[in-house]
């Protein structure tokens, strides 16, 4: 029988709170870490709740959370779009067109690239009705006309099965090649880069060696490397079997290869996302480089390297925000597919288990595969200019004051530093 002034219903009856351990209101690393979030548009508590579990071992209640972001200023799109007045909002939207002139980026492209640079997170419906009074037309040149092509299901374990690579030559007309790695699995860009020349042997395994060292505390290679089968790809494939050879000898590559040539209609995973990349920024890329036509002469040696040291600059750092974004995006539910869907490829990255995904990464030494990086020819490979020129260019841009360097600006700093570049 219950004690007097006692609860039949005691929800914790051991006493025991499993929230014992929770960080304070000040604690700092959480509280940017829930500001991070908010600004990657991850907005639900179950998956800030294990976000913050898997990211930081910080255990913490959904109403917590809740208590939280509203003591930080977090809200929802409902609320921040009612609190910010509308010739504020719509300044934000018309700084997101302005980005894309070609008038590729729906409203969802939009409010997710408000959300990475303002940390607002307005309603797309407004996004939507205010895109259509400022541009209706660019709605109908959206609208799909290419055929469709035949799409085969994906098949993959986990994070870091099969890594899927290529280079986007788009940009080649200006002089600034890409190439890129996608996780299969989760299709999350694990890195993009803009180099010299994307056809060069030793600067593609650069790469490969680049982001296996750059897996931080994993310390791995991917169980497989999936790229087309360009002759510039063979040293990839080298190392790819020597790695496994000397780092997971019990793997035979005979048996389960860690490097596999396929078709460019089959590497389907980085072939998809080339398209997207070119509609929302290539394209625009090359209105803003267009812009200097009448202001460059690259046959005069001293603009020739000033805008190779302009131009792969800000376009790293465009491809990096571009990088974010796309593993910020939440993709639309497909059924039928047999990898994650109906959420952004860093969730299901970082949440692999919750999505039945397994962790295929093979440990290696980093020591080693930073020695091979440096036989290679090391940070020179993809260098566009040499490093002391570098070193100047930096100082002489920071002595101007500008807050930021952007395709929008690149030409008018350009002509500001020109002139102190060759003093």
């Amino acid at each position: 029988m219950d004690e007097p002034g006692s609860s039949s219903h005691n929800r914790n009856p051991t006493g025991i709170n499993q929230y014992a351990n929770c960080p304070t209101s000040d604690d700092e690393a959480v509280n940017d870490h829930l500001r991070m979030l908010h600004r990657r548009n991850i907005t639900s508590k179950e998956t800030i709740r294990q976000l913050l579990q898997t990211d930081l071992g910080v255990t913490m209640s959904t109403a917590t959370i809740t208590r939280r972001k509203r003591k930080l200023g977090l809200k929802g799109s409902s609320a921040t779009t009612k609190s910010i007045p509308d010739v504020v909002k719509r300044q934000m939207v018309l700084d997101q067109m302005a980005k894309d002139p070609t008038g590729m980026q729906g409203p969802r492209t939009v409010k997710e690239g408000i959300v990475h640079d303002t940390g607002e997170n307005i309603t797309r419906d407004w996004i939507w009705n205010e895109m259509q009074e400022l541009d209706p037309g660019a709605f109908a040149g959206r609208a799909p006309t290419a055929k469709k092509i035949h799409r085969v299901p994906i098949v993959a374990m986990g994070p870091h099965h099969r890594w899927s690579a290529d280079g986007h030559d788009k940009l080649n007309k200006i002089g600034f090649p890409v190439w890129a790695i996608r996780d299969v699995w989760s299709g999350k860009w694990l890195g993009i880069w803009v180099v010299p020349d994307n056809r060069l042997k030793t600067v593609i395994a650069y790469l490969y060696l680049k982001l296996i060292h750059e897996m931080g505390e994993y310390q791995g290679m991917p169980l497989l490397m999936v790229t087309d089968c360009g002759s510039e790809l063979t040293t990839v494939y080298g190392f790819a079997s020597a790695l496994r050879e000397a780092f997971s000898p019990d793997l035979s590559v005979t048996v389960l290869p860690a490097h596999l040539f396929v078709p460019s209609i089959h590497n389907t995973t980085i072939e998809r996302g080339w398209l997207r990349m070119r509609l929302q920024w290539g394209d625009n890329v090359i209105v803003f480089w267009e812009a200097g036509r009448d202001i460059y002469n690259p046959t005069d040696p001293h603009q020739y390297d000033l805008v190779q040291w302009l131009w792969s600059t800000v376009i790293q750092k465009e491809l990096d925000t571009l990088k974010a974004k796309f593993n910020d995006h939440k993709v639309r539910t497909d059924r039928s597919k047999l990898i994650p869907s109906g959420v952004s490829p860093n969730i299901a990255f970082s949440l692999h288990e919750a999505y039945g995904g397994e962790n295929c990464l093979e440990p290696v030494d980093r020591d080693v595969i930073h020695g091979l990086m440096e036989e290679l020819g090391g940070e020179d490979l993809i260098r566009f200019v040499p490093a002391e020129y570098a070193a100047k260019a930096i100082k002489v841009f920071e002595s101007l004051n500008v807050a930021d360097l952007t395709v929008q600006n690149v030409w008018h700093v350009f002509q500001s530093m020109l002139p102190l570049m060759v003093s």
